[in-house]
């Protein structure tokens, strides 16, 4: 099972290093050292693959609600801050940083006129789509 150093963990979970040592100091994120239960180790604190998945996944939970009684079949949404629109005479690019993510998305030019999409403007990115890809670093494939 892989495990993370606080400062992976950090930039996974997209907060500070010292936001990690509190939460796993107040018992929120349980954590080990290193090498425990083995002969060999440096000591340091890590947090377990497993243990991290769920709590970023608990941390998740709500971050993105659907407001009213709008209902939607899409699952994947990254809640962040507007960072550059680009507007021509029916197309606007809109970039948007999520955390450590940056996600571009191509929407009409009445859209973001209508919803106010500026610099500055917190919006949630909702992605659907038939082709997603994954990769892992360091794994062929």
């Amino acid at each position: 099972m892989p495990s993370y150093s606080i400062g992976r963990a950090a930039r996974l979970l997209g907060v500070s290093p010292e936001t990690v040592r509190r939460w796993a100091d107040s018992g929120q994120l349980r954590m080990e050292r290193e090498g425990e239960g083995a002969a060999a180790g440096t000591g340091n604190r890590v947090v377990d693959g497993v243990s991290l998945a769920a709590f970023a996944k608990e941390r998740g939970e709500g971050l993105h609600p659907v407001p009213g009684e709008v209902r939607t079949s899409v699952r994947n949404a990254l809640a962040g801050i507007v960072t550059a629109v680009t507007v021509d005479d029916v197309l606007a690019q809109v970039e948007v940083q999520s955390g450590p993510h940056r996600v571009v998305s191509v929407v009409s030019r009445e859209a973001v006129e209508e919803l106010g999409i500026e610099v500055g403007v917190t919006v949630t990115a909702r992605v659907k789509s038939t082709n997603v890809h994954i990769d892992r670093p360091g794994t062929a494939g």
